[in-house]
Protein backbone atom coordinates (compact mmCIF):
# COMPACT_ATOMS: atom_id res chain seq x y z
CA UNK A 1 0.00 0.00 0.00
CA UNK A 2 1.42 3.65 -0.97
CA UNK A 3 1.37 6.48 1.07
CA UNK A 4 0.87 9.13 -1.08
CA UNK A 5 -1.17 11.94 -0.59
CA UNK A 6 -3.82 12.65 -3.45
CA UNK A 7 -2.91 12.47 -7.06
CA UNK A 8 -4.58 15.67 -9.47
CA UNK A 9 -6.53 14.50 -12.55
CA UNK A 10 -3.70 16.81 -14.59
CA UNK A 11 -1.16 18.82 -13.35
CA UNK A 12 0.13 21.67 -15.76
CA UNK A 13 2.24 22.98 -13.36
CA UNK A 14 4.39 20.21 -13.52
CA UNK A 15 5.04 20.38 -17.37
CA UNK A 16 5.83 24.25 -16.99
CA UNK A 17 8.44 23.47 -14.69
CA UNK A 18 10.52 21.39 -17.13
CA UNK A 19 10.24 23.83 -20.20
CA UNK A 20 10.16 26.95 -18.69
CA UNK A 21 13.13 29.44 -19.69
CA UNK A 22 12.43 28.50 -23.27
CA UNK A 23 8.69 28.96 -23.32
CA UNK A 24 9.47 32.23 -21.53
CA UNK A 25 12.23 33.19 -24.21
CA UNK A 26 9.66 32.35 -27.00
CA UNK A 27 6.90 34.55 -25.28
CA UNK A 28 9.69 37.50 -24.87
CA UNK A 29 10.55 37.04 -28.71
CA UNK A 30 6.67 37.66 -29.56
CA UNK A 31 6.24 40.73 -27.20
CA UNK A 32 10.04 42.05 -28.89
CA UNK A 33 8.42 41.84 -31.89
CA UNK A 34 4.81 43.16 -31.35
CA UNK A 35 3.80 41.10 -33.79
CA UNK A 36 0.86 39.51 -32.03
CA UNK A 37 -1.70 38.48 -34.93
CA UNK A 38 -0.57 35.83 -37.45
CA UNK A 39 2.92 36.50 -38.57
CA UNK A 40 6.40 34.17 -38.53
CA UNK A 41 5.77 32.46 -35.13
CA UNK A 42 2.35 31.14 -36.77
CA UNK A 43 3.48 30.20 -39.85
CA UNK A 44 6.23 28.41 -38.32
CA UNK A 45 3.91 26.35 -36.05
CA UNK A 46 2.14 25.71 -39.27
CA UNK A 47 4.70 24.43 -40.72
CA UNK A 48 5.88 22.21 -38.17
CA UNK A 49 2.09 20.74 -37.40
CA UNK A 50 1.60 19.92 -40.81
CA UNK A 51 4.73 17.87 -41.10
CA UNK A 52 4.19 16.44 -37.98
CA UNK A 53 0.81 15.02 -38.79
CA UNK A 54 1.71 14.11 -42.28
CA UNK A 55 0.04 16.67 -44.29
CA UNK A 56 1.15 19.66 -46.56
CA UNK A 57 -0.30 22.44 -44.74
CA UNK A 58 -1.62 23.33 -42.01
CA UNK A 59 -4.06 26.76 -40.83
CA UNK A 60 -3.72 28.17 -37.90
CA UNK A 61 -7.07 29.10 -35.82
CA UNK A 62 -8.78 30.32 -32.62
CA UNK A 63 -9.73 26.85 -31.00
CA UNK A 64 -10.48 23.13 -32.01
CA UNK A 65 -14.05 24.09 -32.09
CA UNK A 66 -13.19 26.86 -34.83
CA UNK A 67 -11.01 24.07 -36.24
CA UNK A 68 -13.82 22.54 -36.97
CA UNK A 69 -16.78 25.04 -37.97
CA UNK A 70 -13.85 26.78 -41.07
CA UNK A 71 -13.35 22.87 -41.86
CA UNK A 72 -17.61 21.93 -42.17
CA UNK A 73 -17.87 26.13 -44.25
CA UNK A 74 -14.98 25.22 -46.38
CA UNK A 75 -16.82 21.79 -47.61
CA UNK A 76 -20.36 24.32 -48.01
CA UNK A 77 -21.85 22.24 -45.19
CA UNK A 78 -24.87 24.39 -44.71
CA UNK A 79 -28.85 24.49 -44.14
CA UNK A 80 -29.93 20.89 -45.71
CA UNK A 81 -26.97 19.10 -45.03
CA UNK A 82 -26.89 15.72 -43.23
CA UNK A 83 -23.07 15.16 -41.58
CA UNK A 84 -22.40 11.51 -40.19
CA UNK A 85 -21.10 11.41 -36.76
CA UNK A 86 -21.03 10.20 -33.32
CA UNK A 87 -23.22 11.21 -30.11
CA UNK A 88 -20.36 10.22 -27.91
CA UNK A 89 -18.23 13.01 -27.89
CA UNK A 90 -17.27 16.75 -27.16
CA UNK A 91 -20.21 19.12 -27.61
CA UNK A 92 -18.33 20.58 -30.47
CA UNK A 93 -18.51 17.77 -32.97
CA UNK A 94 -21.98 17.74 -33.54
CA UNK A 95 -22.46 21.44 -32.32
CA UNK A 96 -20.25 23.17 -35.34
CA UNK A 97 -22.57 21.06 -37.30
CA UNK A 98 -25.38 22.53 -36.31
CA UNK A 99 -24.08 26.17 -36.00
CA UNK A 100 -24.38 25.66 -40.24
CA UNK A 101 -28.15 24.88 -39.89
CA UNK A 102 -26.82 21.28 -40.99
CA UNK A 103 -28.00 18.08 -39.24
CA UNK A 104 -25.90 16.13 -37.55
CA UNK A 105 -26.62 11.90 -38.00
CA UNK A 106 -25.26 9.93 -35.49
CA UNK A 107 -24.02 6.66 -35.73
CA UNK A 108 -23.41 4.18 -32.91
CA UNK A 109 -20.17 3.55 -31.31
CA UNK A 110 -17.82 0.77 -31.04
CA UNK A 111 -17.80 -0.03 -26.68
CA UNK A 112 -14.46 -1.21 -27.02
CA UNK A 113 -12.89 1.96 -28.59
CA UNK A 114 -15.90 4.88 -27.95
CA UNK A 115 -15.05 5.58 -31.17
CA UNK A 116 -17.95 5.36 -34.30
CA UNK A 117 -18.57 1.86 -35.65
CA UNK A 118 -18.28 1.93 -39.46
CA UNK A 119 -20.01 -0.85 -39.99
CA UNK A 120 -23.32 1.59 -38.93
CA UNK A 121 -22.38 4.95 -41.21
CA UNK A 122 -23.51 3.30 -44.81
CA UNK A 123 -27.28 2.66 -43.53
CA UNK A 124 -27.82 6.30 -42.78
CA UNK A 125 -26.21 7.82 -45.93
CA UNK A 126 -29.15 9.74 -47.56
CA UNK A 127 -28.74 12.06 -51.02
CA UNK A 128 -28.76 14.90 -47.93
CA UNK A 129 -25.46 13.65 -46.46
CA UNK A 130 -22.38 15.86 -47.37
CA UNK A 131 -19.79 14.58 -45.08
CA UNK A 132 -18.19 11.67 -42.39
CA UNK A 133 -17.49 13.27 -39.09
CA UNK A 134 -15.41 10.80 -37.69
CA UNK A 135 -13.73 11.26 -33.76
CA UNK A 136 -10.58 10.05 -32.75
CA UNK A 137 -11.20 9.94 -28.34
CA UNK A 138 -9.32 9.99 -25.82
CA UNK A 139 -6.34 9.89 -27.94
CA UNK A 140 -7.08 6.32 -30.56
CA UNK A 141 -7.67 7.03 -34.30
CA UNK A 142 -11.26 5.70 -35.43
CA UNK A 143 -11.00 2.36 -37.59
CA UNK A 144 -10.33 4.82 -40.85
CA UNK A 145 -10.37 1.98 -43.51
CA UNK A 146 -13.55 1.06 -43.33
CA UNK A 147 -14.64 4.68 -42.98
CA UNK A 148 -12.67 6.09 -45.92
CA UNK A 149 -13.99 2.85 -48.01
CA UNK A 150 -17.87 3.63 -47.70
CA UNK A 151 -16.79 7.56 -47.90
CA UNK A 152 -15.33 7.26 -51.26
CA UNK A 153 -18.07 5.06 -52.67
CA UNK A 154 -20.73 7.59 -52.03
CA UNK A 155 -18.30 10.58 -53.17
CA UNK A 156 -18.42 11.74 -50.04
CA UNK A 157 -15.79 14.08 -47.75
CA UNK A 158 -14.09 12.69 -44.56
CA UNK A 159 -13.24 15.36 -41.84
CA UNK A 160 -11.11 13.86 -38.97
CA UNK A 161 -12.08 15.25 -35.81
CA UNK A 162 -8.56 14.70 -33.93
CA UNK A 163 -9.01 17.21 -31.16
CA UNK A 164 -7.47 14.31 -28.74
CA UNK A 165 -5.58 12.90 -31.43
CA UNK A 166 -2.25 15.10 -32.56
CA UNK A 167 0.57 12.31 -33.20
CA UNK A 168 -1.77 9.27 -32.99
CA UNK A 169 -1.75 6.80 -36.02
CA UNK A 170 -3.43 4.36 -37.63
CA UNK A 171 -1.50 1.75 -39.84
CA UNK A 172 1.13 4.07 -39.84
CA UNK A 173 -0.56 7.42 -40.98
CA UNK A 174 -0.85 10.19 -38.71
CA UNK A 175 -4.29 11.65 -37.33
CA UNK A 176 -5.89 14.39 -39.48
CA UNK A 177 -3.90 12.99 -42.70
CA UNK A 178 -6.33 10.48 -43.51
CA UNK A 179 -9.36 12.72 -44.43
CA UNK A 180 -9.86 15.16 -46.78
CA UNK A 181 -9.11 17.23 -43.80
CA UNK A 182 -8.33 17.00 -40.39
CA UNK A 183 -9.14 19.20 -37.17
CA UNK A 184 -6.81 19.45 -33.93
CA UNK A 185 -7.22 21.06 -30.49
CA UNK A 186 -4.66 23.47 -28.33
CA UNK A 187 -6.69 23.80 -25.31
CA UNK A 188 -4.69 23.19 -22.22
CA UNK A 189 -5.42 19.50 -21.44
CA UNK A 190 -4.46 18.31 -24.75
CA UNK A 191 -1.06 16.66 -25.04
CA UNK A 192 0.01 19.48 -27.19
CA UNK A 193 -1.77 22.54 -25.27
CA UNK A 194 -1.67 25.98 -25.43
CA UNK A 195 -1.81 28.72 -22.58
CA UNK A 196 -5.19 29.33 -23.86
CA UNK A 197 -7.13 28.34 -26.62
CA UNK A 198 -5.87 27.90 -30.17
CA UNK A 199 -6.41 25.06 -32.85
CA UNK A 200 -5.17 23.79 -36.41
CA UNK A 201 -6.58 22.35 -39.63
CA UNK A 202 -4.27 20.24 -41.52
CA UNK A 203 -4.98 18.89 -44.75
CA UNK A 204 -3.20 17.91 -47.97
CA UNK A 205 -5.68 19.33 -51.04
CA UNK A 206 -3.93 23.20 -51.66
CA UNK A 207 -7.14 24.12 -52.86
CA UNK A 208 -8.90 23.48 -50.03
CA UNK A 209 -6.89 24.98 -47.62
CA UNK A 210 -6.88 27.95 -49.32
CA UNK A 211 -10.17 28.04 -49.03
CA UNK A 212 -9.64 27.46 -45.22
CA UNK A 213 -7.35 30.16 -44.59
CA UNK A 214 -9.56 32.88 -46.68
CA UNK A 215 -12.65 31.96 -44.22
CA UNK A 216 -10.43 31.92 -41.24
CA UNK A 217 -9.63 35.35 -41.99
CA UNK A 218 -12.95 36.97 -42.42
CA UNK A 219 -13.14 35.43 -45.96
CA UNK A 220 -10.78 38.77 -47.07
CA UNK A 221 -8.08 37.90 -49.99
CA UNK A 222 -6.88 40.52 -49.84
CA UNK A 223 -7.08 42.23 -47.20
CA UNK A 224 -10.51 44.25 -47.43
CA UNK A 225 -12.15 42.32 -50.24
CA UNK A 226 -13.99 39.57 -49.52
CA UNK A 227 -14.62 36.58 -51.36
CA UNK A 228 -16.37 34.41 -48.90
CA UNK A 229 -18.09 35.54 -45.67
CA UNK A 230 -15.24 33.76 -43.35
CA UNK A 231 -15.20 34.59 -39.18
CA UNK A 232 -12.33 35.47 -37.24
CA UNK A 233 -10.64 32.09 -36.57
CA UNK A 234 -7.23 33.48 -36.38
CA UNK A 235 -4.31 31.79 -33.97
CA UNK A 236 -2.24 34.04 -32.06
CA UNK A 237 1.48 34.54 -32.27
CA UNK A 238 1.73 34.36 -28.39
CA UNK A 239 0.03 30.90 -28.33
CA UNK A 240 2.03 29.95 -31.42
CA UNK A 241 5.20 30.43 -29.90
CA UNK A 242 4.21 28.61 -26.86
CA UNK A 243 3.14 26.11 -29.21
CA UNK A 244 6.86 25.29 -30.94
CA UNK A 245 8.25 25.17 -28.18
CA UNK A 246 6.09 22.07 -26.69
CA UNK A 247 6.05 20.44 -30.01
CA UNK A 248 9.88 19.31 -29.50
CA UNK A 249 8.64 17.42 -26.44
CA UNK A 250 5.24 15.93 -27.92
CA UNK A 251 6.54 12.86 -28.68
CA UNK A 252 8.30 12.26 -25.13
CA UNK A 253 5.06 13.53 -23.31
CA UNK A 254 3.03 11.02 -25.30
CA UNK A 255 5.71 8.26 -24.88
CA UNK A 256 4.82 8.78 -20.64
CA UNK A 257 0.85 8.56 -21.11
CA UNK A 258 1.39 5.57 -22.95
CA UNK A 259 4.22 4.16 -20.26
CA UNK A 260 1.65 5.34 -17.70
CA UNK A 261 -0.91 3.17 -19.29
CA UNK A 262 0.81 0.38 -19.35
CA UNK A 263 1.54 0.61 -15.60
CA UNK A 264 -2.06 1.35 -14.71
CA UNK A 265 -2.78 -2.36 -16.55
CA UNK A 266 -0.11 -4.32 -14.66
CA UNK A 267 -1.06 -2.50 -11.19
CA UNK A 268 -5.02 -3.41 -12.46
CA UNK A 269 -4.44 -6.80 -13.27
CA UNK A 270 -1.81 -7.44 -10.27
CA UNK A 271 -4.88 -6.06 -8.24
CA UNK A 272 -7.51 -8.56 -9.36
CA UNK A 273 -9.24 -5.63 -10.91
CA UNK A 274 -9.14 -6.86 -14.31
CA UNK A 275 -12.59 -8.85 -14.34
CA UNK A 276 -14.24 -5.81 -12.44
CA UNK A 277 -13.53 -2.70 -14.26
CA UNK A 278 -12.52 -2.63 -18.34
CA UNK A 279 -9.66 -1.24 -19.68
CA UNK A 280 -8.99 0.56 -22.19
CA UNK A 281 -8.28 -1.42 -25.64
CA UNK A 282 -5.63 -0.15 -28.08
CA UNK A 283 -6.87 -1.81 -31.60
CA UNK A 284 -3.77 -3.83 -34.10
CA UNK A 285 -1.58 -0.98 -35.38
CA UNK A 286 -2.43 1.61 -34.14
CA UNK A 287 -0.58 4.33 -31.64
CA UNK A 288 -2.75 5.53 -28.85
CA UNK A 289 -1.61 8.55 -27.74
CA UNK A 290 -3.61 8.44 -24.15
CA UNK A 291 -5.06 11.90 -24.18
CA UNK A 292 -7.40 10.06 -21.52
CA UNK A 293 -7.31 6.89 -19.84
CA UNK A 294 -10.50 5.80 -19.64
CA UNK A 295 -11.74 2.81 -17.62
CA UNK A 296 -15.59 1.50 -17.44
CA UNK A 297 -16.29 0.73 -13.89
CA UNK A 298 -19.50 -0.53 -12.21
CA UNK A 299 -21.45 1.78 -9.39
CA UNK A 300 -18.79 4.78 -11.01
CA UNK A 301 -20.98 7.47 -9.13
CA UNK A 302 -20.06 5.67 -5.87
CA UNK A 303 -16.73 5.24 -6.76
CA UNK A 304 -16.25 8.68 -7.92
CA UNK A 305 -17.12 9.98 -4.51
CA UNK A 306 -14.69 7.26 -2.66
CA UNK A 307 -11.91 9.51 -5.28
CA UNK A 308 -13.07 12.53 -3.96
CA UNK A 309 -12.48 11.48 -0.44
CA UNK A 310 -8.87 10.25 -1.18
CA UNK A 311 -8.03 13.89 -3.43
CA UNK A 312 -7.87 10.76 -6.89
CA UNK A 313 -8.47 13.19 -9.58
CA UNK A 314 -10.95 12.05 -12.22
CA UNK A 315 -13.94 13.26 -14.80
CA UNK A 316 -16.45 11.82 -16.61
CA UNK A 317 -16.17 12.16 -20.52
CA UNK A 318 -19.09 12.23 -21.22
CA UNK A 319 -22.13 12.18 -18.59
CA UNK A 320 -24.74 12.40 -21.68
CA UNK A 321 -24.54 11.24 -25.22
CA UNK A 322 -25.60 14.43 -28.07
CA UNK A 323 -28.38 12.76 -28.77
CA UNK A 324 -30.14 12.77 -25.08
CA UNK A 325 -28.76 16.86 -25.21
CA UNK A 326 -31.54 19.23 -24.71
CA UNK A 327 -30.16 21.44 -28.13
CA UNK A 328 -30.58 18.69 -29.86
CA UNK A 329 -34.29 17.05 -28.74
CA UNK A 330 -35.61 18.36 -32.30
CA UNK A 331 -33.39 15.65 -33.73
CA UNK A 332 -35.96 12.77 -32.26
CA UNK A 333 -33.75 10.89 -30.58
CA UNK A 334 -34.69 9.19 -26.89
CA UNK A 335 -33.47 6.72 -24.89
CA UNK A 336 -32.26 3.23 -25.93
CA UNK A 337 -31.51 4.77 -29.20
CA UNK A 338 -27.62 4.41 -28.88
CA UNK A 339 -27.26 2.07 -26.22
CA UNK A 340 -23.51 1.60 -26.28
CA UNK A 341 -22.82 5.74 -25.97
CA UNK A 342 -25.72 5.86 -23.43
CA UNK A 343 -23.52 2.82 -21.56
CA UNK A 344 -20.47 4.47 -21.64
CA UNK A 345 -21.91 7.90 -20.57
CA UNK A 346 -23.19 6.09 -17.28
CA UNK A 347 -19.74 3.71 -17.09
CA UNK A 348 -16.60 5.32 -17.80
CA UNK A 349 -14.27 7.19 -15.79
CA UNK A 350 -11.03 9.18 -16.72
CA UNK A 351 -8.27 8.76 -14.64
CA UNK A 352 -4.44 10.51 -13.77
CA UNK A 353 -2.70 9.65 -17.16
CA UNK A 354 -0.31 12.92 -17.55
CA UNK A 355 3.31 12.29 -18.43
CA UNK A 356 4.70 13.49 -14.91
CA UNK A 357 2.51 11.24 -12.85
CA UNK A 358 5.52 9.01 -11.14
CA UNK A 359 5.04 5.40 -10.71
CA UNK A 360 4.02 5.92 -6.74
CA UNK A 361 1.26 8.15 -7.60
CA UNK A 362 0.01 5.53 -10.05
CA UNK A 363 0.12 3.27 -7.79
CA UNK A 364 -1.83 5.14 -5.31
CA UNK A 365 -4.45 5.58 -7.78
CA UNK A 366 -4.69 1.58 -8.25
CA UNK A 367 -4.52 0.89 -4.33
CA UNK A 368 -7.36 3.55 -4.05
CA UNK A 369 -9.66 2.17 -6.96
CA UNK A 370 -8.79 -1.72 -5.37
CA UNK A 371 -10.05 -0.57 -1.99
CA UNK A 372 -13.12 0.53 -3.17
CA UNK A 373 -13.84 -2.79 -4.77
CA UNK A 374 -12.83 -4.91 -1.63
CA UNK A 375 -9.20 -6.00 -3.32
Amino acid sequence: MTTQQGVPLLDLKAQYATIRAEVQAAMERVVESQYFIMGPEVKALEEAVAAYSGCRFGIGVSSGTDALLVALMALDIGPGAEVITTPYTFFATAGCVARLGARPVFVEIDPTTYNIDPAGIAEKITPRTKAILPVHLFGQMAEMEPILAVAEAHGLPVIEDAAQAIGSAYHGRRAGSLGQVGCLSFFPSKNLGAFGDGGMVVTNDAALAERINILSKHGAQPKYYHKLVGGNFRLDALQAAVLRVKLQYLDGWSTGRQRNAALYRRLFRAAGLEGVIGLPVELPEVRHIYNQFVIRCPRRDALMAHLKAHQIGHEVYYPVPMHLQECFADLGHTVGDFPHSEAAANESLAIPIYPELSETMVETVVDTIAAFYGR
